[in-house]
């Protein structure tokens, strides 16, 4: 290597000597190992730490194409596409409906309730306070947020027939109005879940330990599915020394989710201008198809798609209301045991022991019906 200095003015050139050269390697070389070594550091931190983080899957349970589709999210997302979800068939809306405002929501928030936006917007469908949508802490409440929504949708004249983002484009108008299209094959896989139709599909990882509060459980069921859902007498804790268990009895309608055909041929009006006809009580149901094997359970397809709506919602809430165990039908699924998803009920469990549910006073039933009244219920165990 040649470098150069000045001699009398004029640039004279020379060779570095072998010993400076040697030096400037070892540098380079030091300094190189120290990047690897901080990356390697970096890496190792960042694969570890995922193992902790607690999070939502949701599974295609008979796939077309057998590729097996899923769909993943933090415990905030699934919580609140639960939300969504729940309010929409209490409003009496087909699972289109769901689907569409589960795309709406994953396009403007990610499912997040944010506290920001584009201008003055705000929550998960990111509505303006200044256009008539509400006051920025109501716009902030999932249940009042996605209810706005769906009353609007269902002005939207045959919006169930129409191509997905051009629903949602009505309802939003958006700056960008392709661009829910793209979220359309995930809210279908979403929707089906918490809806009921795809039993077993939707599994989160365990909460943190800390324990939960039944009375909690209660207020956010009735908050989401109306005063209906827990009629008089029933919804009270049964204390064990597994935790508190809370059961829910599941009762169907007919029709499509709240009574409206799957089709959409009564859903292109509005049923609930003021969004009080959904928090005062009005009974949610599903109805799977002919031949439908998806909402498995011990009744009809019409109680076991209602069944696995309040199972998997109660599932997707597992983490912020503090659940360790939901059992609906012959499944159960616990939050200890989370990676296996839903556990059927005398399967082998850990070290080859029968998988059965752990809270003896509620939610080990086997066929999880009240013996007063014979009514199937969906038993959900808060942690202690």
């Amino acid at each position: 290597m040649r470098v150069f200095r000045l001699q009398y003015g004029e640039p004279v050139s020379e060779t570095a000597s072998p010993r400076r050269r040697g030096g400037r390697l070892l540098r380079t070389g030091g300094a190189l190992v120290v990047l690897l070594a901080v990356a390697a550091y970096v890496a190792v931190t960042y694969l570890t730490s995922q193992e902790g983080i607690p999070r939502c899957v949701v599974r295609a349970t008979d796939p077309p194409d057998g590729t097996g589709r899923s769909y993943e999210m933090t415990p905030e997302q699934a919580a609140n596409a639960a939300t969504i979800s729940a309010v929409g068939t209490t409003r009496g809306m087909p699972e289109r409906a769901v689907t569409i405002a589960l795309a709406t929501a994953m396009q403007e928030s990610a499912l997040r309730n944010l506290a920001h936006g584009d201008r003055d917007s705000l929550g998960l469908f990111q509505q303006r306070p200044s256009k008539g949508w509400g006051t920025p802490a109501q716009i902030q409440d999932p249940v009042y947020a996605a209810n706005e929504f769906y009353e609007h949708l269902a002005e939207v004249r045959d919006y169930p027939r129409l191509p997905l983002t051009e629903a949602a484009q009505r309802v939003q108008r958006s700056g960008f109005p392709d661009a829910y299209a793209k979220h359309e094959p995930d809210a279908a896989l979403l929707a089906a879940s918490l809806t009921g139709r795809s039993a077993a599909s939707l599994t989160c990882s365990a909460p943190d330990g800390r324990p939960g509060d039944p009375a909690k459980v209660r207020a956010e069921l009735v908050r989401a599915f109306g005063s209906d859902v827990l009629p008089a007498g029933a919804g009270a804790a049964v204390t064990s020394s597994a935790g508190d268990v809370i059961a829910v009895p599941v009762r169907e309608v007919s029709g499509g989710p709240g009574g409206v055909p799957e089709d959409g041929t009564d859903a292109g009006r509005t049923r609930d201008p003021s969004g009080v006809e959904a928090m005062s009580g009005i009974s949610v149901g599903a109805r799977a198809g002919a031949g439908d094997k998806r909402a498995e359970g011990a009744g009809d397809g019409t109680r076991a798609r209602r069944g696995w709506e309040l199972a998997q919602w109660a599932v997707a809430h597992s983490f912020a209301l503090r659940i360790d165990e939901v059992a609906y039908a012959d499944r159960f699924w616990r939050a200890e045991e989370s990676y296996k998803g839903w556990q059927r009920r005398g399967g082998q469990g850990s070290a080859g022991k029968p998988s059965t549910p752990s809270g003896a006073s509620g939610a080990s039933s086997a066929s999880n019906t009240s013996a007063a009244s014979g009514t199937e219920e969906v038993r959900i165990r808060t942690a202690r």
